[in-house]
């Protein structure tokens, strides 16, 4: 029998890319009507249902990153809070959680940053992701992936070109992703290591560069060293 996993955040565009892909996992996708991780009951209820071996976390709050700075008990609610919740319900059953975080819980000033080092966001997005991999760090049934992806096809006019990160499409990304899915701790995943504007040029001939004065950090990437030695097994 295959293994179920209930995925938080069904619809969105990772969970997406998942769906088109044939594993030996029984993914069960789950919108936010259907699995409120606001409700520890309607966790509990979802978790009697299917009885999963894991749950992937994916729903929460991203995209524009302003939201995060405007509207702080969303953001807060959506990504802590209901990360927390989903630790409580998942600890007592010993489920396993698998945390999708980010690569902006770095404080992004000296690049090619591994899981050991210290965290440090730069942003309240980057925040509300760190608040929410406390909780799950508490928990040693855990997987923390901390990704770089971005949409498919390159969806901005312009890229920084004085900006280094790991970007990644979500469909690539889903690919790794069932190649580390039975790991525990703390992953980082991406990309090459390169300025966004050369990650964007090659799948969009026409983006324009664009130099940051601030509001990114200019050495975001991370190292995956540990990334590339899971794969190589």
């Amino acid at each position: 029998m295959l293994k179920k996993i209930v995925v938080t955040g069904g619809k969105g565009r990772f969970a997406r890319e998942l769906s088109k892909i044939n594993t030996n996992y029984n993914f069960i996708f789950r919108n936010k009507r259907q699995l409120n991780i606001l409700s520890l009951k309607s966790i509990q209820n979802n978790i009697k249902k299917f009885k999963p071996h894991s749950i992937l976390h994916l729903a929460g709050m991203s995209r524009p990153m302003a939201y995060h700075e405007t509207k702080i008990n969303q953001s807060i609610d959506l990504n802590i809070i209901g990360t927390c919740n989903l630790v409580k319900a998942c600890s007592e059953k010993n489920i396993k959680l698998i945390f999708f975080s980010t690569s902006y819980v770095y404080a992004g000033k000296k690049g090619s940053y591994k899981e050991e080092d210290p965290v440090l966001p730069w942003n309240n997005y980057g925040w509300s992701k760190l608040g929410a991999e406390s909780a799950v760090q508490m928990y040693s049934n855990s997987l923390i992936i901390r990704a770089c992806m971005t949409e498919k096809p390159f969806i901005h006019s312009h890229a920084y070109n004085n900006v280094k990160s790991n970007f990644i499409f979500h469909d690539e990304i889903a690919k790794i992703f069932l190649k580390i899915i039975n790991k525990r701790g703390v992953i980082n995943v991406g990309g090459k290591s390169q300025s966004i504007y050369n990650f964007a040029k090659r799948y969009k001939k026409d983006v324009k560069k664009k130099i940051s004065t601030g509001e990114f950090p200019k050495k975001m990437d991370m190292n995956l060293n540990k990334l590339r030695r899971i794969l190589r097994k």
